[in-house]
């Protein structure tokens, strides 16, 4: 029998009942819908999260005190014999081939007092080379100057909505405002940058290192980092860093953690939980692969004169099991191709209604669905397709 002629008989059966074939593939749709909606949403947080982090380059190995990866501080507060970071081993790192810039790193929280308004923000003390390390880029004025580690000048750089939640539209630079307890001078003020994992950048105030160790009382800098040439290994930077830092502090007492090797965890955790994600909604495709069976066994059952008139006819087992694997198989299809159309919509709806939750639809998931669906289909249909390849010419037109 010609592939054609097979195609026509199913399609043919499948539309000698309607109302039966459309609860099968709606079945199938659904599993579909399901698990192209869940994992465009898992897609979708996963490039989102990715994005937020390589929006700073993904060249950058950051340095924490401590052997940790969890950024050096002590376990409940319990004395570390980790030596603190230093500005001066900022200054060493930066003097390693391959290395663009580095900036050590103060952070915490301040009071800022500027033009008769008060506000609570995060501080950040950075050097110089930030601008390069993290892609930063200044609207106005300019960035801190290089100025020697321990004798940073008072100066400031804020943020844009910080600034305008102080200034308004009025010019800052060259404004006196206090931090805490010290008095700074506004030098610039950055372009907007956004949000990071749910950090305000552009509420934030930027002041040399140096200045922030003694705004914060602190013996030793959060973390040094630094960027590293393009085409540069990850290996090879770490390992120069390790080596000056052990020669620096007598011993290894640093984590050292590169973006690249952080990007790579990220994204093993993040399709992990979209592949998990995507097989909740595989739950939904076994109920459709039931029904498939459930049909097609009563198709048999039902067809057992139309069988038995086919092998009379000399139509061999292979062609009775084409035939019930392929109506099987062209249900399973259509239902995946309603289902496709279904869960890619919910999730543009999705995306339309709440532009928060990031979605996305690679065309690789579309193709596996597709393939998922007939393949379930072709397992479903096996064992009855099977039981009417076998059934005896004579016995089967004897049925009533």
């Amino acid at each position: 029998m010609l592939i054609a002629d097979s195609l026509t008989l199913a399609l043919r059966a499948i539309s000698a009942q309607r109302l039966r074939s459309f609860l099968t593939l709606l079945g199938i749709a659904v599993g579909i819908a399901a698990v192209i909606l869940l994992t465009s949403i898992g897609e979708g947080i996963h490039r989102y999260v990715l994005a937020e982090f390589t929006q700073f380059g993904t060249n950058v190995v950051g340095i924490h005190p401590g052997r940790t990866k969890t950024g050096g501080a002590s376990l409940s507060g319990l004395p570390s014999s980790a030596k603190p970071l230093s500005l001066d081993d900022a200054d060493a790192l930066a003097r390693l081939p391959n290395v663009l810039a580095v900036t050590p790193s103060v952070w915490g929280n301040a009071e800022i007092n500027a033009n008769g308004r008060l506000r609570r923000v995060s501080i950040y003390g950075v050097g110089p080379g930030m601008l390069v390390v993290f892609k930063g880029k200044v609207r106005s004025g300019q960035f801190l100057p290089t100025d020697e580690a321990g004798n940073a000048r008072a100066q400031v750089v804020l943020g844009p909505k910080l600034k305008d939640e102080l200034f308004g539209a009025e010019n800052a630079l060259g404004a006196r405002i206090h931090i805490g307890g010290l008095r700074f001078r506004v030098i610039g003020v950055m372009e907007p940058k956004g949000q990071f994992l749910g950090i305000d950048l552009d509420d934030t105030a930027f002041i040399p290192a140096g200045r922030a160790l003694e705004l914060f009382n602190r013996a030793g800098l959060n973390e040094i980092n630094v960027a590293a040439a393009e085409g540069i290994p990850s290996e090879t930077v770490v390992a120069a860093v390790k080596e000056v830092m052990k020669a620096r502090h007598g011993r290894d007492d640093v984590t050292i953690i590169s973006q690249e090797e952080m990007l790579d965890t990220l994204g093993g955790i993040l399709d992990v939980l979209t592949m998990a994600v995507g097989a909740l909604g595989g739950i939904s495709l076994l109920v459709g692969g039931v029904g498939i069976v459930t049909i097609m066994t009563i198709a048999v059952t039902e067809r057992t004169n139309e069988i038995g008139l086919l092998k009379a006819l000399g139509a061999r087992q292979n062609t009775i099991l084409g035939l019930f694997l392929g109506e099987a198989v062209a249900l399973a299809a259509i239902g995946g191709l309603v289902g496709l159309l279904l869960g890619m919509g919910l999730a543009q709806l999705i995306s339309f209604f709440v532009p928060a939750l990031p979605v996305h639809t690679p065309l690789s998931f579309v193709l596996l669905a597709e393939g998922l669906a007939a393949a379930i289909g072709l397992a479903a249909g096996v064992l009855p397709a099977r039981r009417a390849a076998r059934l005896d010419p004579v016995e089967a037109l004897r049925t009533e």
